[in-house]
């Protein structure tokens, strides 16, 4: 049987998360793998998260099915946090997702069925699993430009050169904040432009909601969400709870499918269901009930959101002392743009072999197209990174 299969290529992130992990140095420095960690180099368990999976410890009763479409109340928390009241809630239909890849899954599952071999235009670059994720639900992936890489911004008018030329029968995925792997972000003004085009052309907007939270804030960072939503009359959005609430292995997401009314969104539901009842059956319930308890308690509410800003604030201040660290030591601005960018990642626009050179002399991991998680600059290591960076560039 399997004497005709091949050997499946692995991805970069976690081939590079076991390089580091057997790496015997010291001084090892990982910039790699996309998880938050603290000034002490841990990705905590968040103090709500901890005080939520309390209470379900001490009153939970039963662990039998919540059913495929999961756990609807903490959906719904979802769509009041992500969305507020952007629309009318009578077209919104939601199941769980196995966090947001799986939610990710689902929808575009649904995409597939209702355009085989659509067209789905995805930012370049992008976070690599989308590309797998479309062509697996039966969609042809195309491009948009998104990345400058002379600025280290977004190269908006290549963006909306394609995104204009759209048609009503083409899909776009849009990351909602916090771009994965640039960092580099639409302004409110360009987002207004995007919302504008997509109303124009009828292009249906998938919107990958999985750092919000983590750029500006949780209600600027929904800005271009809710824009776009309010502007079209269809759209999905796949939102992830693995970066603002820490729930990483817990896999806790939400798919969220915008019809043009209650019937037509029913039918969305039914298809959403069908994907999930033919793949895993079951979505998990853990993270979806933390989050849940979280959301619906004004205390612990408001003891996560003071958590998710220190996260927020502790990158920002990261950003800052890196690049200025870096223009300090080589009299040049060339990378003041870590300070511009906003959430988790930034991309440096190095080139492999420096890349390389970095992993192999200095243990300083990082993805080989030089993205790198500003949660894993050691705050105490920062002068001594800047000169490993500046070392290995020249």
């Amino acid at each position: 049987m399997f004497e005709t299969l091949k050997k499946a290529t692995l991805d970069k992130i976690f081939v590079l998360m076991a390089e580091y992990a057997a790496d015997p140095r010291a001084g090892k420095i990982d910039l790699g793998v996309g998880v938050y960690k603290d000034d002490k180099n841990i990705t905590p368990v968040m103090r709500a998260v901890r005080k939520a999976e309390q209470r379900i410890l001490d009153s939970a009763t039963t662990k039998t099915y919540k059913g495929v479409v999961g756990n609807k109340e903490f959906s719904a928390a979802i769509v009041d946090l992500a969305l507020g009241n952007t629309i009318d809630k009578s077209r919104i239909r939601t199941v769980n997702g196995a966090g947001g890849t799986g939610a990710l899954m689902i929808l575009m599952h649904v995409l597939g069925r209702a355009r085989p071999k659509g067209r789905i235009f995805i930012s370049d670059p992008t976070w690599p699993n989308h590309i797998p994720l479309a062509e697996n639900a039966n969609l042809e992936v195309h491009y948009y430009p998104y990345f400058d890489a002379a600025t280290r911004g977004v190269n908006f008018a290549g963006m909306m050169e394609v995104i204009d030329g759209l048609t009503a029968d083409d899909i776009v995925l849009l990351h909602g904040c916090c771009h994965n792997p640039t960092g580099a972000n639409l302004s409110r003004t360009q987002w207004d432009a995007v919302a504008a085009s997509l109303q124009r052309t009828g292009a249906f907007p998938l919107i990958d909601l999985a750092y919000l939270g983590f750029g500006d804030g949780l209600e600027e960072d929904a800005y271009g969400l809710r824009k776009v939503v309010a502007a079209v009359p269809e759209a999905m959005v796949a939102f992830s709870a693995s970066k603002n609430f820490g729930l990483y292995r817990e896999r806790a997401g939400v798919a969220i499918a915008i019809a043009r009314d209650s019937e037509s969104a029913d039918v969305v539901s039914s298809q959403m269901q069908n994907v999930i009842r033919g793949t895993i059956s079951q979505t998990p319930d853990h993270g979806a009930e933390i989050v849940r308890v979280i959301l619906e308690d004004k205390d612990l509410r408001a003891e996560w959101e003071a958590e998710l800003t220190e996260m927020r604030e502790r990158m920002g201040r990261l950003r800052v002392k890196l690049s200025a660290a870096i223009r300090q030591k080589s009299n040049s601005k060339d990378f003041d743009f870590i300070a511009e960018h906003s959430g988790m990642f930034s991309l440096l626009g190095l080139p492999g072999e420096v890349v390389q050179k970095l992993k192999t002399e200095d243990a300083v991991y990082m993805i080989n197209d030089s993205r790198i998680n500003v949660a894993g600059i050691p705050e105490d290591r920062v002068d001594e990174l800047a000169d490993k960076l500046l070392a290995a560039v020249r």
